[in-house]
């Protein structure tokens, strides 16, 4: 029976061998192509991951060196230096450097700078909190401007739910005491103490707003003039 047992193992190991050896002589060119093509893969892979990574590099110093510039108030190289990364750094470092550059023209020209934004915020291919962060930017550029109503009702929007709702609420809150409407300020700062998730700075801040809309409208009075005093007696 033992036999038997190993006859019938040695049988099919000649069998699985000889199997093999077909599948070998049939397909060993496509084998050997499969290996071929993973191991030129994972080179390639490794390859683009070091380029990727050179590049990045590259333009995180080509970044400082742009913030310099900015800093620096060398404004024409500073703006070459972000023109360059918007061209040709990693998509990371190319809307970092879009941001910056509307950030820049903002503080020489709100009006262009705003515009600027305006095109971060219509760019469909960036996630929705770039674009409504783009938005926000762009309304704090115009609120001091000629014509404050579209960047007004661009807060109204983001303060509906969006993650720069705090931030839109207390401008427009601060809007309304500007324009003296207290009711309005109000409720936006009412709003702001509201939201569980406030910050802790504006929470502080909320402290004296509230403290001058409770205050109310300042009425300054003209001050009587005060009787003239009786001239002194004449001695002789």
């Amino acid at each position: 029976m033992a036999e038997n047992n190993e006859f019938l193992r040695e049988v099919d190991e000649d069998y699985r061998r000889d199997r093999i050896l077909q599948i070998w002589k049939r397909y060993s060119g496509v084998i050997i192509a499969l290996a071929v093509l993973l191991v030129a893969g994972v080179a390639g892979w490794r390859y683009w991951q070091a380029q990727q990574r050179a590049a990045a590099e590259t333009a995180s110093v080509q970044f400082d060196d742009a913030n310099r510039l900015a800093k620096d108030g060398k404004v024409a190289e500073a703006d070459k230096a972000f023109d360059a990364i918007e061209a040709q750094a990693p998509a990371g470092y190319r809307l970092l450097a879009r941001f910056r550059a509307a950030a820049e023209t903002g503080k020489r020209d709100p009006a262009a700078g705003a515009a600027d934004f305006d095109k971060l915020a219509d760019d469909t291919g960036l996630g929705d909190g770039l674009r409504d962060l783009a938005r926000l930017r762009a309304a704090l550029l115009r609120l001091d401007g000629p014509n404050p109503d579209p960047a007004l009702a661009n807060l109204q929007g983001l303060a509906a739910g969006t993650p720069f709702r705090h931030t839109a609420r207390e401008m427009l809150g601060l809007a309304a005491l500007k324009k003296g409407d207290y009711e309005e300020a109000g409720r936006w700062f009412d709003q702001i103490v509201a939201d569980p998730e406030t910050p802790r700075a504006l929470r502080d801040r909320i402290e004296v707003y509230a403290a001058i809309v409770a205050g109310g409208p300042v009425t300054v009075t003209e001050a009587k003039p005060e009787p003239a005093a009786p001239p002194p007696p004449i001695t002789r």
